[in-house]
């Protein structure tokens, strides 16, 4: 397998020496091509595939993989291939994540070079696209546990009922309410409960697969959604929740505090919105409050009554 650089760096200065090197080659025109086409969109699955479009058109490579661990991001396109060529992109101090190309055949020096010329025009749109992701996981994110916020939830779940209805797959959600949370704040404060609904929240996700998707959906309740998921597999989640909520105790401060919580499965039913399902997992949560709490219960797929009050 032939690594140039194992990786090396990509630069942003290299950008304008390159450009300006190249500008009266072909090398160069191609390169400002690129640079227009990348400014089109702030999408980086997109964006890598402009780049794959444009810069094989230059120098030709079966497959490109780009991954960036703080973003948790990892895209391929294409088959990888034996012979491969790495980079770790960086403008001015920021990491923009590590990009590679490979192909069934050795590159050339003078492909690499072409390569990382047309690669330097990547750095500025790829910046702006990796800050522009983060400013929109902010405002999906709940400040205080870290969680996904309910207008996230919203979002995932047309998505996700979409993607069911499509494909004919199961999908489940949970709802889940501390129980009591009302006299941890009464008793302890408002900054003791707040750790306490970090913790929780902490708990709960250990708790659940990769696959599933924590939100904070407001208050102490938080909603676990389920794709591909039928209704048992979604109350053993949520059991297993349950439980180790149950051995786990949040340390804040001085205070060492157990909290228990009420949690409510449903699956979705054909013609079922997002928001139905919600209100029916809802509706099951509810039923487990009244029952005694610290307990779980699944929303039969074929109750319409209404159980809350």
């Amino acid at each position: 397998m032939a690594v140039r650089g194992n990786p090396i760096d990509i630069m942003g200065n290299q950008a304008v020496q390159s450009t300006r090197a190249l500008s009266d080659t072909g090398l160069g025109r191609a390169a400002q091509v690129l640079t227009a086409a990348l400014q089109t969109t702030l999408d980086i699955e997109q964006l890598l595939g402009i780049f794959t479009h444009e810069a094989s058109r230059w120098v030709n490579f079966d497959a490109l993989r780009f991954q960036n661990n703080q973003e948790g991001l990892h895209t391929e396109i294409g088959h990888p291939e034996r012979h491969r060529c790495a980079y770790r992109l960086r403008l001015l101090d920021e990491d923009l994540g590590e990009l590679a190309v490979s192909r069934s055949r050795r590159f050339t020096e003078r492909e690499l070079e072409g390569l990382e010329t047309l690669m330097s025009t990547l750095l500025h749109p790829l910046r702006n696209a990796l800050r522009y992701l983060s400013a929109l996981r902010a405002a999906h994110r709940d400040p205080l546990t870290g969680t996904e916020n309910r207008a996230s939830l919203e979002h995932a779940l047309r998505r996700e009922v979409k993607l069911a209805l499509r494909h004919r797959q199961p999908l489940s959600l949970i709802t889940l309410d501390l129980d009591n949370f009302k006299q941890i704040n009464d008793r302890h404060g408002h900054i003791i409960g707040d750790c306490v609904l970090r913790s929780a929240a902490e708990c709960a996700q250990s708790a659940i697969r990769d696959s599933d998707l924590l939100f904070r959906y407001g208050g102490e309740e938080f909603v676990v959604l389920l794709s591909n998921t039928a209704a048992a597999g979604a109350l053993q989640v949520a059991e297993r929740i349950r439980a180790q909520l149950v051995k786990h105790s949040a340390e804040c401060g001085d205070y060492r505090l157990a909290v228990t919580a009420s949690l409510g499965v449903a699956q979705l039913k054909d013609g079922e919105s997002g928001m139905e399902l919600l209100d029916r997992a809802d509706t099951a949560m509810y039923r487990a409050k009244h029952a005694g709490r610290n307990r779980v219960v699944l929303v039969a797929q074929n109750e319409t009554q209404p159980l809350k009050g």
